[in-house]
């Protein structure tokens, strides 16, 4: 009886262990792509942040233009490595709105009030895009 049992449960873990592995090369075959028009799009993003003299606000701390570029390009080399980026929102969604570490919203403070940095970059690309 004990024979069988051990013989059952390697099976079944040999057939998880096979989906699994399917499902592992499945999903590496399915990777986002930044396309060229993103790429574009998320580097006027960058450079608007950088030229800005709002202070980007991240958890209570006031940054200037560079050093928020700097930071939001170190999420975004994150993000491109995970294949997580195919749009200037996903950056937007995925790096530019929220601190990964505390959870808490990122914001602007500019001289016309303080809003929520994702708003600010939407209401930015969709400009941007109107120019173009």
């Amino acid at each position: 009886m004990w024979i069988l049992k051990v013989a059952v449960i390697r099976s079944i873990f040999r057939q998880w262990l096979i989906a699994v592995s399917i499902g592992l090369f499945v999903a590496g075959g399915v990777q986002a792509q930044t396309s060229p028009q993103a790429s574009q799009e998320i580097k006027g993003l960058l450079d608007f942040v950088e030229r800005s003299e709002c202070k980007f606000v991240r958890n209570g701390s006031e940054y200037p233009g560079p050093e928020a570029r700097a930071h939001l390009e170190k999420k975004l080399d994150y993000l491109e490595g995970k294949n997580l980026v195919r749009s200037a929102e996903d950056f937007i969604d995925l790096a530019a709105t929220k601190s990964s570490m505390s959870g808490k919203a990122y914001q602007v403070r500019c001289a016309t009030g303080v809003q929520p940095a994702s708003t600010w970059l939407k209401t930015e690309l969709q400009r941007q895009r109107q120019r173009h």
